[in-house]
This record gives C-alpha cells, structure tokens and sequence, in this order.
C-alpha cells in the first residue's frame, strides 16, 4: 500500500489529521522532554509504544515531528532507527524519508491544497503555510 493511501486509511478511521490525536487513539504515548539537538524519536518498551519531542522546539515543529515519528511508529513498528543508525552499517535514509512522507501526506491534505487553487501560491510555500518544514513539499503527492 502507498504511504499516501495508507495516510488516508488512517484519517478516515480516525477523523482527524491531528498526529497526537491520532498517536493517543493508537494507544502511543507521547512525551515531551529535554532531548537537546534531537527533535524527536520512537520507540517501544515492552508492549508500550512511545513517541519523544522535545520541549524545547515551538509547536508547529512539534506536530510535524509527531507526525513524522507516527510515521516510524506504524510504518516500521519493529525498527530501531537511532540504534540502526549509531550502532550498524544499515542505512536509515528509507526509513526516514517514508516517516517524513507520511508526515506530509498526513499534515497537507489534498483538500488543503485544493483550498489554494485560486491562488498563485506554491506547492512549497502552501507547505510551509501549514507548518511543513522547508524542502519537504516534494515528498506530497497531489495531481493537479
């Protein structure tokens, strides 16, 4: 299934686009806390999923980390991205870009899009409109 179709399966199951609304339907806990440079991480413990921000960053980026790391947490439940990347060879960069389309898909509908199609705005500045870092506009898929 396309991480796309696999946002709107969620949506739609969930009615919202709100990745902590989302993360506490799905039984994720979120915590915010001091993690210095990081942005953010999941990971499991047990049987518990959990899903780290730090504090310290302003909200909008709060969300799309959340989103992104909701990404990781149903597309690669069982990966261990911080450890694969610190402790192995194995390359992340997959992993990462698919939790960041995940974010994007989730954090920009189409709809949203649509709304600006009387506009001259941009794909990239829609994004950045709605709390979408720099740069990753080119990971949404939208027909024209």
């Amino acid at each position: 299934m396309k991480i796309k179709d696999y946002v709107m399966k969620i949506v739609k199951k969930h009615g919202t686009t709100n990745p902590f609304e989302i993360a506490k339907r799905k039984d994720i806990i979120v915590l915010f806390e001091d993690l210095g440079n990081t942005l953010g991480f999941y990971n499991t413990y047990k049987r518990f999923k959990f899903i780290h921000i730090n504090n310290k960053i302003n909200e909008t980026t709060q969300q799309f980390v959340c989103a992104h790391e909701l990404g990781h947490a149903v597309l690669h439940p069982k990966a261990n991205t911080p450890f694969l990347r610190n402790q192995t060879f194995f390359s992340v960069d997959r992993l990462e870009i698919e939790a960041n389309t995940f974010a994007v898909e989730l954090l920009l509908t189409d709809e949203m899009i649509s709304a600006y199609k009387d506009t001259r705005l941009s794909i990239q500045e829609i994004a950045e409109a709605h709390g979408i870092p720099g740069g990753f506009a080119r990971l949404k898929t939208y027909v024209y």
